[in-house]
């Protein structure tokens, strides 16, 4: 590790912190229905809107009526998606001539898009046109991470409301989301990835010589606008199949500093909006601080594990850290920090080869999978799902002083904590049971490259991506058959829905209590003790749920590589 590795942590850090307040300030009004500088211009685009599609902006929903309409909505999502990919051979804007997509693919990617995924088991540049580029998966980034938003505002309101039965309407959160948040911002970065020298165009493929004289075909297209909202709406889908790690989408540090603030920067914003509406901005501040202990903690064991590198190298001589699947213009430490920023906010987006990382390195990143990605998390996603956590962290602390737990004034009691713990579980089912049934399959083992344990990591880090919705792979894995994409495709959507409807019933619950006044006996949830106590509930849920499959994958790789044996990757 170096200062200058530390000093570049350091300033992403810093540069977080500093934009979750404003960010948080102009969501909050935005979703209140208040006032921006963004109304003149956007107002009167939203009226119209709800009058098209004949949406009364004055009329609520329960948290039931919410749930359906935005299942409803994305069901009809998954349709359009995956009919764009069957009969993409016989539409527009496909200067390659690129046939339909297989069904089974076909399913992966709708299932993958929709649910803010962006599992990739095809390669972006020669598998997808570009109508269903920009039509199809451009457009999904911005309504899936609309709805993470949506979602996690609506339960906001479920906290900070008071004796009412709605909280909030689904297509009037939506259209926000988008409109006023996600557009503008997206505008702006692919101006500034375009200035970087990422492409943003409609045209074929271009022919090149190369300086040795040999022909290449580049592949181009619409990058920089599908770059901004896969960055900001934390999706991860790469327009290249190289991701974030190839020139066009990823030029240079500068680039990749923004996309890395991009990544973060709505999740840490949602959080201030959580203490805003709940009048405490502490609150909010607290459930920040939580997130950012865990980041912390991530970054630092994945940046010692690699500048470490492999001891049988350093035995050797050659200690310079691992660089192995690492691209020289990013280096060790942002590498790093880059694989714990993507896996911490559900953006499957990479820059490095997960795969190469040494084992503990690797870890990490499927750690902060595991635990539902709550650290930043998903736009709206991350927010919702550490709000979660908060409900048990509260329910034990309740235990431990013997009177009913309360949470910014709600009394939380038993059909609360009943839904957190089902949401919780949801994830170790999708991600150890398929994993599980894979290993033990012909035709899932048929897939793995590596033998050992990094072969049973990359199953595992699989349905880990898949099921938290992150989507990014850890490589040496073949993907693309037909047991894995209908598999990997079922765990994506246990993991978005299942997740999100006990989510939304605890809103709605929550909405229809009173607000109970702080007493001499109410444990205070906007301090360092309650940071505490989340944290370290969310370590021992993690640690009982998942270490007996961490022990079997990268803790084993570890302490053979120790012994002075390899399984592949940076091991």
């Amino acid at each position: 590790m170096t200062l200058n590795g530390w000093i570049q942590i350091l300033v992403f850090c810093a540069v977080i912190i500093a934009l979750a307040k404003p960010l948080g300030w102009y969501m909050t009004r935005t979703f209140n229905g208040e006032w921006t500088f963004l109304s003149p211009l956007l107002r009167p685009v939203e009226r119209v809107l709800y009058r098209l599609s004949g949406v009364d902006e004055h009329r609520e929903q329960n948290w039931l009526s919410y749930a359906v309409a935005l299942l409803l909505f994305n069901a009809a999502g998954f349709v359009i998606l995956y009919g764009l990919q069957r009969f993409q051979g016989s539409l527009p804007l496909n200067p390659t001539a690129m046939s339909a997509v297989a069904p089974d693919l076909a399913f992966n990617t709708a299932a993958s898009f929709v649910t803010n995924t962006n599992w990739q088991n095809y390669s972006g540049e020669t598998a997808m046109s570009y109508l269903v580029q920009m039509a199809g998966l451009t457009v999904q980034n911005f309504v899936s991470a609309a709805t993470g938003i949506a979602i996690a505002v609506a339960v906001i309101r479920g906290f900070a409301r008071a004796s009412t039965k709605t909280i909030g309407n689904f297509w009037l959160d939506l259209t926000r989301s988008t409109l006023y948040v996600l557009l503008p911002l997206s505008i702006v970065l692919t101006l500034f990835y375009v200035f970087c020298g990422v492409p943003q165009t409609l045209g074929p493929s271009i022919d090149v010589t190369t300086l040795e004289g040999a022909k290449q075909t580049l592949s181009i297209g619409p990058v920089a606008s599908q770059l901004a909202i896969k960055m900001l709406g934390t999706n991860g889908g790469g327009f290249f199949n190289a991701n974030s790690a190839h020139p066009f989408e990823n030029p240079d540090a500068l680039s990749n500093f923004v996309q890395m603030v991009s990544i973060f920067a709505l999740g840490a914003g949602l959080t201030n909006v959580f203490g805003r509406m709940v009048g405490d901005e502490r609150q909010g501040w607290a459930i920040f601080a939580a997130m950012g202990t865990l980041f912390l903690i991530g970054v630092a064991v994945t940046y010692w594990s690699e500048a470490a590198g492999n001891p049988l190298l350093a035995n050797l001589g050659l200690d310079g850290g691992n660089m192995e699947g690492k691209e020289i213009r990013f280096g060790i430490a942002l590498s790093s920090l880059f694989a714990v920023v993507t896996t911490a906010a559900s953006c499957g987006a990479v820059i490095a080869m997960h795969d190469a990382f040494t084992p503990l390195g690797g870890m990490i990143p499927l750690i902060n999978m595991q635990l539902g990605e709550i650290i930043i998390g998903g736009v709206g996603a991350g927010l919702y799902g550490m709000l979660i956590f908060a409900v048990i962290a509260i329910f034990v602390a309740g235990l431990m002083v013997g009177r009913t737990p309360e949470y910014v004034g709600k009394k939380i009691e038993a059909k609360e904590v009943k839904m957190a713990v089902l949401a919780v579980l949801c994830l170790p089912l999708a991600m150890l049971g398929f994993t599980a049934i894979a290993v033990v399959l012909p035709t899932g083992l048929s897939s793995i490259a590596n033998p050992g344990p990094h072969g049973f990591t990359e199953v595992l880090y699989a349905y880990t991506s898949g099921a938290a919705n992150n989507g990014s792979a850890f490589g040496g894995l073949s993907g693309n058959t037909l047991w894995y994409n209908l598999t990997l495709g079922i765990a994506m959507l246990m993991g978005r829905f299942m997740v999100i409807v006990p989510a939304l019933a605890i809103a709605g619950s929550l909405a229809a209590k009173k607000i109970v006044p702080a007493s001499l006996g109410t444990f205070p949830t906007n301090g360092g003790l309650f940071v505490g106590l989340l944290v370290g509930v969310i370590i021992i849920v993690g640690g009982l749920t998942f270490f007996p499959s961490l022990a079997l994958g990268p803790i084993v790789e570890h302490l053979a590589m120790i012994a002075g044996q390899t399984f592949g990757g940076g091991g």
